[in-house]
């Protein structure tokens, strides 16, 4: 892997986890790669790893945000190295000083949390660290959404009877659904009935559809490996919905930089972020109510 005329072997990217685990503590939040020394660590391998190979491994591949205007890498450069290195307390004690030194909670999520999550899928690709390090790292960071989610939605307009109701899920089979809860979370805020849940069949999915008035069903993919099936979920949905006039978004990395990608596997927007999730699919009912 080369950035910036420079490679980082793959030997080096298969020891990165374990290297971390034995790097050091909390950078200070204002100060992201400083850290203070710990009993038995060596700080400065730890600032290596911080400032050096994980800046590198992220500018490789380009992690993209959608809100570069609130992105700092070098806090998810750090936020991440605490996650590989399984320090979860530190990871939350990171993100909520920020959150009490006045960033929103609005930009944590989408400059901070997204790409972080993003940079861990990307480690995992490319074999910088495991599956459970993965399942491990985003984990926590659900814990630390949990925790603000709170203060996102404060002083949101409670859900109206007879208002707008989504249903986000992931296609069937995908693993995680960290970013699916985050776009729930800004649903919540602007007032939708809000149903976030993991389907583990299309089955599951249609039975849903059936039982329960969904006016906009959100479907997230990883992998575009899969976009036959997604183009199947999505059929199948139309087909099972008690709401005749079902409206389909989806979103995800699969989509990310092929947003054209959406109406190919027959779904009618996508967003580029979760707090634009919302906004579209309000803009999509009126579009179709129009047309009706």
């Amino acid at each position: 892997m080369a950035a910036m005329g420079q490679t980082v072997g793959s030997t080096s990217c298969r020891n990165l986890a374990k290297a971390l685990a034995d790097a050091g503590a909390t950078p200070d939040p204002l100060s992201p790669l400083a850290e203070p020394p710990r009993p038995g660590h060596s700080p400065r391998f730890g600032d290596a790893l911080a400032a050096e190979v994980i800046p590198r491994l992220r500018l490789a591949h380009a992690v993209p945000s959608r809100s570069l205007a609130l992105t700092d890498p070098a806090r998810i450069d750090a936020l991440g190295a605490m996650l590989l290195r399984h320090d979860g307390t530190s990871a939350t004690a990171y993100v909520m000083a920020l959150h009490r030194t006045g960033m929103a909670v609005e930009d944590i999520y989408l400059g901070l949390l997204a790409p972080t999550a993003q940079l861990l899928g990307q480690f995992w690709a490319d074999d910088v660290c495991d599956f459970a390090t993965v399942t491990l790292g985003l984990g926590q960071l659900r814990r630390i959404r949990e925790s603000l989610a709170p203060h996102l939605v404060e002083g949101a307009p409670p859900p109206r009877p007879g208002g707008p109701s989504v249903l986000l899920s992931s296609v069937p089979g995908e693993q995680h659904a960290f970013g699916l809860e985050m776009v729930a979370d800004f649903f919540r805020r602007a007032g939708w009935q809000t149903h976030c849940m993991p389907v583990r069949s299309i089955g599951d999915l249609t039975g849903l559809l059936r039982r329960t008035h969904i006016e906009v069903l959100g479907l997230t993919l990883g992998a575009r490996q899969r976009m036959d099936l997604l183009a199947a979920t999505i059929r199948r949905a139309r087909q099972a919905s008690r709401y005749r006039g079902l409206a389909v978004m989806v979103g995800g990395p699969a989509f990310i930089d092929h947003p054209g990608h959406a109406a190919l596997v027959g779904a009618d927007a996508t967003a580029a972020d979760a707090r634009e999730a919302p906004v579209q699919a309000a803009r999509l009912l009126r579009l179709l109510a129009e047309r009706a």
